[in-house]
């Protein structure tokens, strides 16, 4: 999700290679890399509402697309209508689903559903610019103004795909409503309006856009007719398309740059499948085990947790140069997650636990991520949970659990975690961002609080922190940094 949601170069990191984003633009969801990674230097470690804030500004409408940065231009989307609500911590809508013994892993939450129809009113949907360093507006275009046509959970938004760039266009694609692209001076070059179709129990969508030589993925799983296509950024024409057996699911696709090959990689509540970024030729797939560690019962937690069979489809994968991460976090208890090697190809599934595929080089029965997507860095892999705030820690060779603490003081945690600087970074829902040393082993370095409700995940570029909560978007730098 996003929500629930770019220059590279290859370091090797505790005998691990992986990707890594230099100093530049931040060009879409997790960066350039898609992996949450940066190699600047000199970037905040710690800030609060007075402390190392370049400028807070307060945008218009709705939204928890995440910022993008090209250039010295911030780049941001939403949705207004009138006498709008905004969403709230642990609103979950609907009544309350049900607990699981505490040998299933404690709580498993609350449910809810989505609105039962559309809203009879119109809204605006807008693409803002930035300037980076003062953040006063440079351009506001707005893209649609219309009905919406499906309803949404009151803790989503109209505008919860972040918004992706190649350097030279903005690419803003808003679910069920339709892709825009402007120049960087907000000059519309192509619109392509989406097909609508329902997703599960009125959550609405959360799935961002990604970019690869010349084409834009969108990955629309939903209730009714679910798919994978590839437009020409040059003009909005459908390159290809793939017609997919998967329903609702809010993971962002992937492009995986591994030692083989690239690959489009989209992950579904029960499948992940790689596609050849080319012509969307399936390379290989893999069924996933929705089987939780758990025996607890009832709705997901949050408006767009539960799957069918305990799992879900809000995290997306990560990888490095030679293997890829996925798993789909149960609503209750835990669920696997699979190491896949690059170079596979055909039906990878095990056929058992005995027999497990050449393909995989480690399975973790109860690490899946639930929301947020984990953050691989330097040979470890970070995974934190939406419920409790717990943060996981595993071996990236061997899947070995290092350490599974809870966050002193954290809330639930939807945004997805980040590092540099031998840091790793976890925002909580309430709006403080833990600050935990990078390693085997546990340690709170200190907790940065900004007191407003977090869902979307930061960007980080030329020095700078960009974190949108729910009423601001705030820019973080420190004050001695030129």
């Amino acid at each position: 999700m996003p929500w629930k949601f770019r220059l590279s170069a290859i370091i090797i990191l505790s005998g691990i290679m992986t990707l890594v984003t230099e100093a530049g633009d931040w060009s879409g969801f997790r960066g350039p890399t898609g992996n949450f990674l940066s190699t600047e230097t000199g970037l905040p470690t710690t800030w609060n509402t007075e402390k190392n804030v370049q400028w807070k500004i307060t945008l218009p409408g709705v939204a928890w697309s995440c910022p993008i940065v090209v250039g010295d231009k911030v780049f941001v989307t939403t949705a207004i209508t009138k006498d709008q609500k905004k969403p709230k911590a642990n609103d979950f809508g609907g009544g309350k689903g049900g607990f699981g013994p505490s040998s299933g892993g404690g709580k498993g939450g609350f449910g809810g559903f989505g609105g039962s129809k559309a809203p009879d009113v119109e809204y605006t949907w807008q693409v803002i610019c930035l300037d980076r360093t003062t953040g006063k507006t440079i351009w506001s275009e707005k893209a649609a103004e219309r009905k919406p046509t499906i309803p949404i959970h009151s803790t989503n938004t109209y505008a919860s795909e972040t918004p992706v760039t190649d350097g030279r266009f903005i690419y803003a694609y808003f679910g069920m409503l339709g892709v825009y692209c402007y120049d960087l001076d907000g000059k519309l070059q192509w619109k392509k309006e989406m097909p609508s179709y329902p997703m599960m129990a009125g959550w609405g969508t959360g799935s961002s856009p990604t970019l690869h030589e010349g084409k834009l993925f969108i990955q629309c799983d939903n209730e009714q007719k679910s798919f994978v296509m590839a437009l020409d950024t040059k003009t909005g024409k459908e390159l290809w398309k793939k017609d997919r057996s998967d329903k609702s699911g809010w993971a962002t696709p992937l492009i995986w740059k591994n030692k083989v090959r690239a690959e489009l990689i989209c992950l579904s509540a029960s499948r992940v499948r790689s596609y050849n970024p080319a012509d969307g030729e399936l390379l290989w797939e893999m069924q996933l085990s929705t089987s939780s560690s758990g025996t607890g019962s009832g709705m997901g937690m949050g408006g767009f947790g539960g799957g069918r069979g305990g799992a879900s489809c809000n995290a997306s994968p990560v990888a490095d140069e030679e293997t890829l991460f996925v798993g789909n976090g149960g609503s209750f208890g835990r669920t696997p997650l699979y190491a896949i090697k690059a170079g596979a190809k055909g039906d990878i599934t095990p056929k058992s636990k005995d027999k497990p595929s050449e393909f995989i080089l480690w399975t973790n029965e109860r690490s899946a991520p639930s929301m947020s997507t984990p953050v691989l860095y330097q040979g470890y892999l970070y995974i934190a949970e939406q419920r409790g705030g717990t943060l996981t820690c595993l071996d990236a060779k061997t899947g070995k659990e290092m350490y599974r603490e809870r966050i002193p003081r954290a809330s639930g945690i939807t945004s997805s975690p980040w590092a540099y600087e031998g840091k790793i970074f976890v925002l909580d829902d309430s709006g403080t961002t833990f600050v935990i040393e990078a390693g085997k082993d546990f340690k709170v370095l200190n907790n940065n609080p900004l007191k407003e409700m977090f869902w979307s995940s930061p960007a980080i570029a030329q020095g700078m922190l960009f974190l949108r909560g729910v009423d601001h978007l705030y820019c973080i730098k420190e004050k001695d940094s030129k």
